[in-house]
């Protein structure tokens, strides 16, 4: 209730949550179509996966699925040296092709406007947050400019390279629909051997998240802020078993494949 009062934070999760199982099924050869929502009598049924014509995986998917337990935020510090072309590219393609937008900041000025909006959005949530909830806060916000975009240099504005991803509308498949595309850029990255940082305070931030919508040029809903680059490896965040957070259920007896993905 104080992390997350709109449950916004919840769909991004359970929306990558529902790429990671959708993946994995097709590896194993049964690709699923997913529905998002589909019942409005039931708020908490976040994704229904129903299998589709089986075929073998492509050898993208297959490198992407390897990707997952690499998979994780690191929030060390980046080091100065440029996200490759191909890398950039390659997270635009992941966001559009799964039906989300990802902007790259690129410059000093744009990079600093980020920056602000950032600092902004976490003084305006820790006001909010009063003791012991502040606690629920899981932010770690930059301390200077260097911080977000990785340290002076002379490539100041790329290393690392700070990215928005985005979607159309701001509905509550939208927002399921921004953490389906969000894994699979988190996993493009991580297959290119790079690592990210989420950074959610400006989304969180009414005020800021649309200064950061008008900040791109953008008609549409930023949804994540991410920074993008090399860094020394990091250990993953400790996860409660998987048992304890997601349940398998059968839907119905007519169509006993159908699985039900669920917070």
């Amino acid at each position: 209730p104080v992390a997350d009062a709109g449950g916004w934070a919840t769909r991004i999760a359970c929306g990558a949550a529902t790429y990671n199982l959708q993946l994995a099924f097709a590896v194993d050869g049964q690709p699923m179509a997913v529905r998002w929502r589909p019942d409005a009598n039931e708020p908490t049924l976040m994704a229904v996966l129903r299998p589709t014509e089986p075929r073998p995986p492509t050898p993208h998917q297959l490198r992407l699925y390897q990707a997952i337990p690499r998979r994780h935020s690191n929030r060390r510090p980046f080091l100065p040296r440029p996200v490759p072309v191909e890398v950039r590219l390659a997270m635009i393609t992941a966001a559009g092709e799964e039906g989300a937008w990802m902007d790259l900041v690129v410059g000093a000025i744009p990079a600093a406007a980020v920056s602000e909006i950032t600092h902004a959005a976490s003084r305006a949530l820790h006001r909010t947050a009063e003791p012991p909830d502040a606690d629920a806060y899981d932010l770690l916000p930059p301390r200077s400019l260097s911080d977000l975009v990785g340290g002076a240099g002379p490539n100041l504005p790329d290393d690392p390279l700070i990215a928005v991803l985005g979607t159309a509308g701001d509905t509550h498949r939208d927002q399921l629909h921004a953490g389906f595309a969000l894994q699979r850029v988190l996993l493009t990255i991580t297959d290119h051997g790079l690592s990210s940082a989420l950074l959610s305070q400006p989304i969180e931030v009414p005020s800021a998240r649309e200064q950061l919508r008008i900040a791109l040029g953008r008609y549409g809903t930023p949804q994540m802020v991410l920074r993008v680059g090399y860094a020394e490896p990091a250990s993953p965040t400790p996860r409660r078993p998987v048992a304890d957070v997601i349940e398998a259920s059968v839907d119905g007896p007519t169509d006993p494949s159908t699985r039900a993905l669920r917070p």
